[in-house]
């Protein structure tokens, strides 16, 4: 029998970040996965680089995690967002609300590796991988998870942290909303002759948005971007299958030649995309983060965002029901939480479905007024900088650690 104040399913980024938020905010927390620390921190694990926001970038200061990622984040400076062939744009320059970049490009392999560890160092953390839990049951005062090997964890509350096809949320009975797009997301690092100015793009086709993202470079390759591709899906097979050579040329046809030719480095990989809302994000000792909660398109490339600022809403709740002497999964403690969380969820997951219903066309008269849009919103400082901030996540009831404050 392990003892715990929380029992963390799932050890990916969302649910270690929080482990450590909580282990260091006081409280002991014990995070459940089933793959092996090598397993997660392999390169060949996930191929995916995120994009993460100023606001994100707090959180994992106010955690002493950035430190150990800030080498290899390469800082998003200005974004350009443009629709196919179309002359207008819209242009997001950081310099006009202030010095800060925008957010980061850092590969999700570094921040596994990061976040794995710094596990030595947060002594109230058990991270017990590989481990799967087998059963849950919820009674009285704690909540007990049995794992495959026979062992039990003992928590006062359990986060869901397994993902979209989170078994613990489907054990505990909550629904979801889920539809899967026609759409499949083609990722890749790719490398270029000129540099990227730290500039990311956004570029809408018709088949849906093809992104570029700066990265940091290498000594082999010195100028390198992330590439997010949005692709139909009878299409992205073939797209897969092609040269490297090939597939380096289709990169070039959709983006343009501003930086020279594209060329792939290294694998590519392909996720189903689709957008996932769970009816309720808590239960009596459950609570559900990230991509168990909620997933989105990556459109706007806020996924993980979304699921740092539920760690940051989530930990400063416990941390505060903990100082007081209350239950950590009473409902007066977890429904403060989820009104919390709700509408920034749902707003975003309508912002990304509806820019990726508009964009992913080639309808003439939508094509027309959607360009004269951006055209528009790079005209009205104001409302520009309002968009800005919100990519940046710093809009809205922010938690302490997204504020750039200490639990």
């Amino acid at each position: 029998m392990l003892r715990t104040d929380v029992a963390i399913i799932g050890g990916g980024m969302v649910g270690l970040t929080l482990g450590h938020a909580l282990a260091r905010s006081g409280l002991t927390a014990a995070v459940i996965d089933r793959e092996s620390p090598a397993l997660r921190a392999d390169a060949g694990y996930d191929g995916r680089a995120s994009a993460i926001a100023y606001g994100s970038r707090r959180i994992l200061e106010g955690l002493d995690l950035w430190s150990g990622l800030a080498d290899g984040a390469c800082a998003i400076d200005d974004i350009r967002v443009s629709d196919g062939a179309s002359r207008l744009f819209l242009h997001y320059d950081h310099t006009e609300i202030g010095y800060q970049p925008l957010g980061h490009i850092v590969e999700n392999t570094a921040i596994r590796r990061v976040l794995i560890g710094a596990v030595d160092r947060s002594p109230g953390l058990l991270h017990l991988a590989p481990a799967t839990a087998a059963t849950m049951s919820y009674e009285g005062a704690a909540a007990a998870v049995t794992l495959a090997d026979g062992r039990t964890v003992r928590a006062g509350l359990v986060v869901a942290a397994d993902g979209r096809a989170s078994l613990t949320r489907a054990a505990a009975g909550i629904a979801v909303t889920e539809q899967r797009y026609e759409q499949t997301g083609i990722v890749c690092t790719a490398g270029h002759a000129r540099p990227h100015r730290n500039v990311a793009h956004e570029r809408f086709l018709p088949a849906g948005p093809f992104a570029l993202l700066p990265m940091t470079g290498l000594a082999e390759h010195p100028h390198r971007s992330s590439i997010v591709w949005t692709e139909r899906n009878d299409l992205a097979p073939a797209m897969l299958a092609l040269s490297d050579d090939a597939f380096g040329a289709e990169m070039t046809r959709r983006f343009g030649n501003t930086l020279g030719p594209l060329r792939v480095i290294g694998r590519r990989w392909s996720y189903p995309l689709g957008l996932l809302h769970a009816s309720a994000y808590v239960r009596p000792r459950l609570a559900l983060v990230g991509d168990a909660a909620h997933a989105i398109h990556p459109i706007a490339g806020q996924g993980l965002n979304l699921g740092l600022r539920d760690v940051a809403a989530l930990a400063e709740v416990l941390v505060d029901a903990h100082r007081l002497g209350l239950d950590l999964g009473s409902p007066i403690v977890l429904e403060r939480y989820e009104r919390w969380r709700r509408v920034d969820a749902i707003a975003l997951i309508a912002v990304t479905d509806g820019l990726n219903r508009l964009f992913s066309n080639d309808v003439v008269p939508v094509r027309v007024m959607r360009d004269l849009g951006l055209a528009a919103v790079n005209r009205l400082p104001g409302l520009k900088r309002l968009f800005m901030r919100h990519a940046m996540g710093t809009v809205g009831d922010l938690p302490r650690l997204v504020r750039g404050e200490r639990l």
